[in-house]
């Protein structure tokens, strides 16, 4: 098979939204040439260019070609760079409800460099955030973090107040030991009253 093929097979046997690279074909050239070869299946549409050096398959369905899920996409893209990828502070307040407000872009906070992933015509947004506010990914604990983080230190009371109506103990317990040494003194300070009444 030729370079380009064995990339289109590769790509193939992938889950939805795995990202591909480069790095996983350098066995089979140089730089360059595999570089050229994942540029020419993206012009042909066999694969989506989603960023710098970074390529996912299209997915086909009985309805023709579409892009992967997004969440998919993330998903696959945490577990590949071992960033931790979370839910924006916006969408978490809204989860919980503390705003109605949806956020237009699709936003994600990353433990990575801030940048953009192109899906189509979608935009995805990675954007850098601090380490305490990334703790207890995929929990309602981890929720409410985010919602302190997009509260601030001036709203911060409320969010509290909040959740204490609205969680689980065992989830404002969760919340309650979530690691506060890299926490600004506001958000330390209400995490460690709540460890003080729920750890």
């Amino acid at each position: 098979m030729t370079l380009t093929q064995q990339i289109q097979a590769y790509a193939a046997e992938q889950p939805e939204g795995a990202p591909i690279t480069a790095k996983a074909f350098l066995h089979l050239g140089n730089r360059a040439a595999i570089d050229q070869a994942l540029a020419r299946l993206a012009k042909r549409g066999q694969l989506m260019r989603v960023g710098r050096g970074l390529y996912v398959a299209p997915v086909q369905s009985r309805f023709g070609t579409r892009s992967p899920e997004t969440s998919k996409l993330i998903e696959a893209f945490a577990m590949q760079t071992g960033e931790t990828v979370v839910a924006n502070e916006a969408a978490s307040a809204n989860a919980l409800g503390l705003t109605t407000q949806v956020p237009v872009r699709q936003v994600y906070l990353t433990s990575g460099s801030s940048r953009e992933l192109k899906l189509g015509k979608q935009v995805v947004e990675l954007r850098h955030a601090p380490q305490w506010a990334l703790a207890l990914p995929n929990s309602q604990a981890g929720q409410a973090l985010r919602a302190m983080y997009w509260a601030g230190e001036s709203g911060a009371k409320a969010v509290v107040t909040h959740i204490k109506q609205h969680l689980a103990h065992s989830q404002l317990k969760e919340l309650s030991f979530a690691p506060t040494r890299s926490m600004p003194e506001w958000a330390a300070r209400e995490i460690g009253a709540m460890r003080a009444v729920y750890g």
